[in-house]
């Protein structure tokens, strides 16, 4: 058996960091950036709570980036609405 590859076929900004995902299965999910956003110590990750930074996102080979890919997620995270599930913070003073 193998696996099914899932690619982002849609992504439309909602309010406050959110974005509205549609994969090409017709699964769709709500993303909320912004608990991402305001928890990540780098300031390259944390420049995207410009507003205006944030919405530069694009669709990519199916997946969702920023910037030269500044940051991107798994796939399987963005399809299950888990970003922050498996996110590594940086916690260093």
């Amino acid at each position: 058996m193998t696996a099914q590859i899932i690619n982002i076929v849609s992504a439309v900004e909602m309010r406050n960091y959110r974005i509205q995902l549609t994969f090409d299965d017709g699964t769709q999910q709500c993303v909320d950036f912004k608990p991402f956003l305001t928890k990540a110590v780098h300031p390259d990750i944390r420049a995207y709570l410009d507003p205006q930074r944030f919405s530069t996102f694009r669709i990519e080979y199916g997946e969702l980036v920023w910037g030269e890919y500044d940051f991107c997620f798994p796939m399987m995270d963005l399809y299950c609405n888990q970003i922050e599930k498996n996110a590594i913070f940086d916690t260093a003073a």
